[in-house]
Formats: structure tokens, C-alpha cells, sequence
């Protein structure tokens, strides 16, 4: 495998045109310590800057749990030292806590799969509902525990009550209490299950696969316009749609779709 990045608690590589990033503190059940977040974070920037890739798989290491949340240990310690020294403590997801980090998955431009294999937890729950697409394995839990611990959760409460029915999101976060991966699959959190964590990645690579079947600009712009288009009216979206359509068809890859289709040919995207 081609592409590397100098991590200590994230796997990177490359292959194919398909990043696989690998959260990498299996001892930890993958808990999203500081170091790991920074980690994420480089990890997710290079995968942004390389043309080479087009497509990122997010995972986690050891078969146990793609993540179990936030690191609590380091969190809980790091503030007895703010309160020692007379300051105020912060929030989860606040400051040092990485927030770059933690949003770097939904900030990607590129498609995101996550491969989901055992407990998916808190903030590693959150990091799975800021990818585009999620694959999970049957013994995968799904919880949002935040409120048992006095934690107001992130995306967990602003993102996921706009993927699921409101009252699912709701049950989710105000019981704190785990739901079984073919529970995530019947109300949508993810979007496909598989029988073990072989078969997750053999479903998340199919899915990839068909993605680099696509033009890459227009799948980076598709994603754009989902993704922030569910926030606007319907017409606002269809004013953005105008602008990337417009911008899109200036590109050389727009005349190439219509061409290789015409000679009967696979594309030769070239990204400009």
C-alpha cells in the first residue's frame, strides 16, 4: 500500500485511490484521547490534499470497538489540573479537546465510509454520524451514554436529529442506553449490516468501488450539495445546484463523460 502519514493513533494508508484511515488504540477500545484526535486530524487533512485519493474508509483497530468515545480518564484529569490552578473547566469537544480533530471527518470533502465493528459509542458515534455512509458489523452497539455522565453530546444531538426521526434521536440521547446494529439499520443510522467485521469490509470496499466508478469533482460536489443543502430551502439549494453545475461544466472531466460514453469507453477523469 502507497500513502503514508507520521501517526502514532491513527493508521493511515493508501490503495487504490481509497484511504483507509484506522483509529489505533485497540488497548483503549480506540477512546478519543487528544493524541488520537490530532492524529485524526492529519490523517483526514492529507487524505483532503492527495488527488490520488478519492475515496476515505474510517475504522477501528482490534475487533472490539471502532470507538468507544471520548477518552474520559484524560479528560477527568485534565480537569482536576484546570480546577487546581483556579480555572474554569471545559467542555468535552472544547479546546484542547481537538475539535479540528474531531470535525475533520465531516469537513472532508471527499466520500467517507465508516466500517463499523463493535462498540460505537459517544464521540466515536458521533465521528460514524459524521461520515457519509456507514457500514456495521451485527454484534455493533450504538449509544449516546453523554447524559449519563452530565455531557451534553455534539453532533449526536445536532446532527442525528436530522438523519433520523426525531423521536429515535430523542430515545437515543435522553436514555443513554445502547441500540443493537440491526436497530441502527431499521430507523437509518447506517446503511447497510454485515454478518463480521470480514464482511463489513468487503461491503464498505464494494461500496467505495462503485463510487470511483464516478466522476471525482462531481462526486466531491454532490456531497457539498447534500450535505449543506438539506440545510437550506429547497430553492437556495437549487441556486447552489446552479452555481457548482455551472462551475462543474467548465472542468475538462464534464466533457469527458459525455464523451467516452459516446465512444464507448471508460472515462479518463483527469480532476480539472
Amino acid at each position: 500500500m502507497a500513502g503514508t502519514v507520521d501517526t502514532k493513533f491513527v493508521k493511515y494508508e493508501v490503495k487504490d485511490r481509497i484511504a483507509y484511515i484506522t483509529l489505533n488504540r485497540p488497548e483503549a477500545m480506540n477512546a478519543l484521547s487528544q493524541g488520537l484526535l490530532a492524529d485524526l486530524n492529519t490523517a483526514f487533512r492529507e487524505a483532503g490534499r492527495d488527488d490520488d485519493v478519492l475515496v476515505v474508509i474510517l475504522s477501528g483497530e482490534g475487533g472490539r470497538a471502532f470507538s468507544a468515545g471520548m477518552d474520559l480518564k484524560e479528560f477527568s484529569a485534565r480537569q482536576a489540573e484546570q480546577a487546581a490552578a483556579g480555572q474554569a473547566p471545559a467542555a468535552i469537544g472544547a479546546g484542547g479537546d481537538g475539535p479540528s480533530g474531531f470535525t475533520s471527518v465531516g469537513r472532508c470533502r471527499k466520500p467517507v465510509i465508516a466500517a463499523i465493528d463493535g462498540y460505537c459509542l459517544a464521540g466515536g458515534f458521533e465521528l460514524a454520524i459524521q461520515s457519509d455512509i456507514r457500514v456495521a458489523s451485527r454484534k455493533s452497539v450504538f449509544g449516546l451514554p453523554e447524559a449519563r455522565r452530565s455531557i451534553l453530546a455534539g453532533p449526536g444531538l445536532t446532527q442525528l436529529p436530522r438523519m433520523i426521526p426525531l423521536a429515535e434521536a430523542l430515545r437515543i440521547a435522553l436514555t443513554g442506553a445502547p441500540i443493537s446494529a440491526e436497530r441502527a439499520l431499521q430507523i437509518g443510522i447506517i446503511q447497510e449490516l454485515a454478518a463480521d467485521r470480514e464482511e463489513v469490509f468487503k461491503v464498505a470496499q464494494g461500496i467505495a468501488d462503485e463510487i470511483l466508478l464516478g466522476a471525482p469533482l462531481a462526486m466531491q460536489e454532490i456531497k457539498r450539495l447534500v450535505k449543506e443543502g438539506v440545510e437550506m430551502t429547497i430553492p437556495q439549494a437549487e441556486m447552489l445546484r446552479e452555481i457548482l453545475s455551472a462551475q462543474l461544466a467548465q472542468t475538462e472531466d464534464a466533457l469527458e463523460g459525455p464523451r467516452a460514453f459516446a465512444e464507448k469507453r471508460a472515462p479518463n477523469w483527469k480532476m480539472r
